[in-house]
């Protein structure tokens, strides 16, 4: 009996020494270190805490996932943690993450906005991402003071041009001002102070800098012919010439990119640059940092128009007499490009029939392409002229649309 009691009391003072280390390891294990890079980690709806300490392992934040789980279970904060996507310090204790991972601290939402979209597809894009009331943003877009931090001038509605493209982890619960705020504050970031110097320069405010980039963003499709672009433009003010941007009419309509039709220039508007000289009242999209810099430092190129291309690019011209001949030889390009399209889409069809046939006449489709092959040169006489025949059996003249 007393041997018993004896052993009980050994096991109970091992178990005690063991409890006693392994809560001296989590001790130790528990305490940050000086590192200060912030992660980015997504932990998943439904995730269990044993997914999650493993993702913060994966990333570095914590060592050891399954004491670090133990020690959240033993302080009951292994339950109710908050899923997203976190920016969490590596140096952190573990305290520090738990408590993140129970009130949400350090959740993100990431938004991405990209060159050349304009305010109504910003602001709907936010709303998603941050989770705020589109209403909420309209008003911050308006925010009078926001606008007079970019140096709009009076009179100018809305942010439209200022915020900066790019892609953001904005904190959640952020407002909807904060959060526009923010993008306003990566264009001034973007912003180099040399630009300001070359305003005086070129003879632009920035907003009418803002204003031409965003026209040359909206143009296009390459971006090594940004400069070139906005060589047109700036050539077009220096002599008082229309701008005629499509991308102007199209704001000015509030269409997304597409076809302009002649009707769609007769649209009264201080955004259509076909009937107004100069640039219009403001921008009409984000422009990215290589728009902003070329409207700065466009080309030193004579060209007063340009044509897009069926891949995108542009034909440049100096003078109107070049100008259509490039737009002739344009639609002759495009017009190529469809017969081919048409052909490469036929071509499966007229494959397919030959294969019904030949299944209706039983003949295998490895005797019919013995049949129809072609003997290499060598092998064949010497063909006339006159013995072709004067017509084929159900040939047509090609269809041409001039």
């Amino acid at each position: 009996m007393r041997s018993a009691l004896r052993a009980r009391a050994v096991l109970r003072r091992a178990v005690a020494r063991l409890a006693l280390v392994l809560l001296a390891v989590v001790g130790i294990a528990a305490c940050g270190s000086d590192d200060q890079t912030v992660v980015r980690l997504t932990i998943r709806q439904g995730s269990s805490f044993r997914e999650a300490a493993e993702s913060l392992a994966a990333h570095d934040i914590i060592g050891k996932p399954r004491l670090f789980g133990f020690y959240a279970a033993r302080r009951g904060l292994d339950r109710n943690m908050r899923y997203g996507t976190y920016l969490i310090r590596r140096g952190s204790s573990w305290n520090e993450v738990l408590d993140a991972l129970q009130k949400g601290q350090g959740i993100v939402n990431r938004l991405t906005i990209p060159e050349g979209w304009p305010l109504w597809d910003i602001v709907p894009a936010m709303a998603k991402a941050l989770e705020l009331p589109p209403e909420s943003l309209e008003v911050a877009v308006r925010d009078t003071l926001l606008i007079q931090r970019v140096g709009a001038p009076l009179g100018t509605a809305t942010l439209e041009g200022y915020l900066f493209p790019d892609t953001y982890d904005i904190p959640f619960g952020t407002s909807a001002r904060d959060a526009v705020a923010r993008m306003i504050g990566r264009f001034e970031t973007v912003w180099k102070p040399e630009w300001d110097a070359r305003l005086a320069e070129i003879k632009l405010t920035r907003h009418q800098a803002v204003t031409l980039a965003s026209i040359v963003e909206k143009e296009v499709r390459r971006g090594d012919e940004r400069p070139v672009v906005a060589a047109v433009y700036t050539n077009r003010l220096k002599i008082r010439m229309p701008l005629q941007a499509d991308p102007t009419v199209q704001y000015a309509q509030r269409r997304r990119p597409g076809r302009v039709l002649y009707r769609d220039l007769r649209v009264e508007s201080p955004y259509n640059t076909y009937r107004r000289i100069g640039l219009p009242p403001g921008p009409i999209a984000s422009p990215g940092a290589a728009s902003l810099e070329a409207a700065l430092y466009p080309a030193n190129v004579p060209y007063l128009y340009f044509v897009a291309r069926p891949d995108g690019r542009h034909e440049f011209r100096k003078d109107y007499k070049e100008h259509l001949a490039a737009i002739k030889m344009v639609r002759a390009m495009a017009r190529e490009d469809s017969a081919k399209a048409r052909a490469t889409a036929q071509a499966p069809d007229a494959a397919a029939a030959v294969d019904s046939a030949l299944l209706a006449l039983g003949l295998p489709r490895a005797t019919f392409d013995s049949l129809t092959r072609v003997a290499p040169p060598d092998s064949q006489p010497d063909a006339k002229p006159d013995s072709l025949p004067d017509s084929l059996p159900n040939a047509r003249p090609e269809s041409r649309r001039d």
